[in-house]
């Protein structure tokens, strides 16, 4: 956040695509919410997901987007689920300043039996497996990877159980995706995506107000530890407030961010900071592919041509790659 911070309505709205970070002086909170639109629509409609899948990749692509958003240094960060449900992998990636990217992969057969089940919530089109956080700076850093054990019902569930272990600082993760039934402006009926989302972080000036209670570690009765523990009463109200958001406000355009955050926050002083747009944008290049098929072997070559050609195409964006033979024959 190295913009100068203004009060609501003094620059334009942010509206779609626009991640805007906050800081609420008076309950320590700071934190990033966005609307995403034309954008996901973009992403979405590409690959032609069944309805709980693209739901996923929607939840998927705006905590990355929240998250990816707040990095300080050239990189990305990848958000990945993997599991042994009918949603098997969910990949979301952001790369610095502005490209997001996704897709998803899964049974059709097991989605459809989980479909006629009833069965179509998060948990249970992921299944038991783990929620990853990768950050990368450049082939020259080491990675830095957090992971989380799908561990609950909602992927901001999830996502806070994250926080909540890996990083000590107290977070209030929220999403929600809506499907939008209209007409174009030739009267055609239409079907687009939103969803929304927002991060609340409590960071006071004394670390040790950030302190929360210890997760039980199987000695004792249980919740006995967590009797002892009093949480901040200014994150506790962060909190409550946070938790009064319904998938409406974060996804509905005549809401908006900044009113969102008025609505919640006016009576604390909310501060916004200059919102930062996000793209539909892969990372994919022609010389990218050719680097990665140099390094197969002369086996995997042949096997991989099909009448005198190679073709790859991007898991992410669906842009075929063409390559004859004698490009990509070892030498």
């Amino acid at each position: 956040m190295t913009e100068t911070a203004r009060g609501l309505g003094e620059f334009d709205f942010a509206g779609d695509d626009h991640v805007v970070p906050f800081h609420v002086e008076g309950l320590d909170v700071r934190g990033r919410a966005v609307q995403l639109g034309p954008m996901l629509d973009a992403i979405l409609e590409r690959h032609n997901y069944p309805l709980p899948v693209a739901r996923l990749v929607a939840e998927t692509v705006v905590l990355t987007v929240l998250l990816g958003t707040s990095l300080k240094f050239e990189g990305k960060l990848i958000v990945q689920t993997q599991g042994d449900g009918p949603v098997d992998l969910v990949v979301a990636d952001f790369s610095t300043p502005d490209r997001v990217r996704a897709y998803a992969r899964y049974s059709q057969e097991a989605l459809a039996t989980a479909e006629q089940d009833g069965r179509t919530e998060p948990h249970e089109l992921l299944g038991k497996g783990v929620l990853a956080f990768t950050i990368d700076q450049g082939a020259h850093m080491q990675r830095y990877q957090g992971i989380v054990e799908l561990d609950g019902a909602t992927l901001e569930e999830i996502a806070g159980a994250y926080f909540r272990q890996s990083e000590q600082i107290p977070t209030k993760v929220r999403l929600g995706v809506a499907e939008l039934l209209d007409r174009d402006e030739n009267g055609k009926p239409r079907h687009r995506w939103r969803a929304g989302g927002m991060v609340a972080q409590f960071l006071p000036d004394a670390p040790e107000r950030m302190r929360q209670p210890d997760l039980p570690g199987g000695d004792g009765e249980e919740g006995e530890a967590l009797e002892l523990f009093t949480e901040d009463d200014l994150w506790s109200e962060a909190k409550v407030m946070v938790e009064t958001i319904d998938t409406d406000e974060l996804t509905d355009p005549t809401v908006g961010t900044e009113r969102l955050l008025y609505r919640l926050f006016h009576e604390r002083g909310v501060r916004v900071y200059q919102p930062q747009a996000v793209y539909d944008r892969c990372s994919c290049s022609r010389e990218k592919i050719r680097g990665v098929l140099a390094g197969l072997d002369r086996e995997d070559i042949e096997n991989s041509i099909e009448d005198g050609v190679i073709k790859v195409t991007c898991e992410f964006c669906s842009t075929t790659y063409r390559f004859e033979a004698s490009e990509v024959r070892p030498q």
